[in-house]
């Protein structure tokens, strides 16, 4: 059994309100990946701005534990905006909380460049305080612009749907370098200084500029920018027509509201409506959602915390590996602000050839790989580079950049033509449409609480540049994308099916069934016991 609303959506033709809705959704993420690694492109500075030491030889560099809180305190945020939000979406509607996420972004990312004081621990302390609640914005764009996403797409274009807005990400984070290399540039250009080698105390002072100070504020507030750019359109989208027809249970207002913004007809249907909500009724917390969806709740969590230990150790950490790739100068070498637009100079080559492309080969093949092949073989091939990386550390180190270089960028590409697409796409097909966005949520609150492993955890061995550190942190992470690649086997294909299809509410078998290499379905015990039931009926009846 199946609404004619759902059937219309499913069957309808890529229009041009798809496209709009992948950038008014795509520009979430755009804002999410720029505020969340833009940070890694001036925490050297905060470092030589408030924590120099007169008698080192050093320039100044933030304590480790500040390092560690002043970039993972906004994924503490991220991974409890995303469950707030993500229930808020399954109770009062997609719609209604999708414009509070960026509200709160915007304000946030505003007073994160106007934290106040003149002391280390003050600035630090604001800083601090105002990037947890910029995460919290940005933890509810996840399972919201997800599930809105899945639920206006068909089910042939689905996928790539998907897949585009979570590419945006890549995008941010190129503009995350970008904005930072073009300004570090001009203030190099008004603001002349001395490189910190040298055994004069008051040129060692000079090498760090004090205009500095407005250069890391800037890049900061600008993430503001996208997110206010598109709240109007944000606002303008109306209430996907699942949640309101399944959900709601007003088939006739979810027919009028998709027939005003997609060219397709639909029936209102009030007779099926109350069948199929029934045959929905269990709740998150039950043995029947368990035994549907238990597995693939499991999966689907395993697998983004996996991989974000590894994903975000790799973008949180690369200012620390740079040097050692010879992508940047060592830190006594340069000025502040030289400092800052080699590191960004470094992350945007990084970003455009390895994690940029990554993203689009997904959005391209995700419909015709599927996302299971892509996920498996994204984590292999992650764990493999890293593998290697990390054995063969000192001679690449030393003796090879260009093969370093090389194998680093190939995980960023396959962490994006691979898992760090497929996970946030799996949980918004998975799941049915009264739980979906708090599905998505937990998933993706599971991956947070793998990049705080990484932030808190694994950065820890790269923030003194030991080699031997670093050789363990790759082998560390080259086994949890392995643990990442067997944790795939508890999720299912989803590509070429229905998302009531998938997840059962239909009426049919859920999405538990074991599916073939291509996608479909293979039919099973309960489909063919019932098959030879009806044909055995008809036998009788003749």
């Amino acid at each position: 059994m199946s609404l004619a609303v759902l059937n219309a959506l499913d069957s309808a033709r890529t229009q041009w309100y798809h496209v709009t809705a992948i950038v008014i959704a795509g520009m979430g993420f755009f804002t999410d990946a720029y505020d969340l690694f833009c940070i890694s492109t001036v925490s050297k500075l905060l470092g030589r701005l408030y924590y120099y030491e007169p008698d080192s030889d050093k320039p100044g560099k933030l304590p480790h534990n500040v390092n560690n809180f002043v970039v993972g305190v906004a994924l503490i945020g991220t991974l409890s905006g995303q469950l707030v939000f993500g229930w808020l979406g399954d109770k009062l509607g997609r719609k209604k909380v999708y414009g509070m996420t960026l509200i709160l972004m915007v304000i946030c990312a505003i007073c994160c460049g106007l934290s106040f004081g003149s002391s280390g621990p003050a600035v630090m302390g604001t800083l601090c305080f105002f990037r947890f609640w910029l995460g919290f914005g940005i933890g509810g764009d996840y399972p919201l612009s997800a599930t809105i996403m899945s639920e206006y797409a068909n089910k042939k274009t689905r996928g790539a749907f998907i897949a585009a807005v979570f590419a945006m990400q890549g995008v941010g984070i190129i503009f995350a370098g970008l904005v930072s290399m073009i300004l570090s540039r001009i203030f190099m250009g008004l603001y002349e200084a001395p490189p910190f080698e040298t055994n004069d105390e008051m040129t060692r002072v000079l090498s760090t500029q004090p205009q500095g100070d407005y250069l890391w504020r800037i890049v900061l507030m600008l993430g503001a920018l996208p997110a206010a750019l598109t709240y109007y359109w944000r606002m303008k989208m109306p209430e996907t027509g699942r949640y309101t027809a399944i959900i709601e249970g007003n088939a006739k207002q979810a027919a009028m509201d998709m027939g005003r913004v997609l060219d397709i007809e639909i029936e209102a249907e009030h007779d099926k409506l109350s069948q199929f909500k029934a045959n929905n009724s269990y709740k998150l917390l039950s043995s029947e959602f368990f035994n549907r969806h238990g597995m693939h709740l499991i999966g689907t969590m395993s697998t983004w915390f996996l991989l974000d230990i590894a994903f975000y150790s790799q973008n949180l950490t690369q200012k620390d590996i740079f040097p050692a790739m010879g992508l940047v100068r060592k830190d006594v070498k340069v000025n502040a602000l030289e400092e800052v637009f080699e590191t960004s100079r470094a992350m945007f080559v990084v970003a455009l050839l390895g994690t940029f492309p990554g993203y689009w080969f997904t959005v391209f093949f995700i419909e015709k790989i599927g996302r299971y092949i892509i996920q498996l073989v994204g984590f292999f091939m992650m764990s493999a580079f890293m593998l290697v990386i990390g054995i063969k550390y000192e001679y690449l180190k030393e003796e090879n950049k260009w093969m370093f270089a090389v194998l680093y960028g190939l995980t960023f590409f396959f962490a994006n033509f691979g898992p760090n697409s497929t996970t946030f796409v799996l949980p918004a097909e998975l799941f049915p449409t009264r739980v979906r966005s708090t599905c998505h949520a937990l998933s993706a609150a599971a991956g947070k609480a793998g990049a705080m492993v990484g932030a808190f955890g694994v950065q820890n061995y790269t923030l003194d540049g030991d080699s031997k550190k670093i050789q363990k942190a790759m082998i560390l992470l080259s086994v949890t994308n392995i643990l990442g690649f067997f944790c795939t086997f508890l999720v299912t294909e989803t590509k070429g099916r229905s998302l009531e299809e998938i997840s059962g509410e239909d009426g049919g078998d859920t999405g538990t069934q074991m599916t073939s290499g291509s996608g479909r379905p293979v039919p099973s015990m309960n489909r063919q016991a019932s098959h030879m039931e009806r044909h055995a009926s008809y036998m009788e009846s003749a």
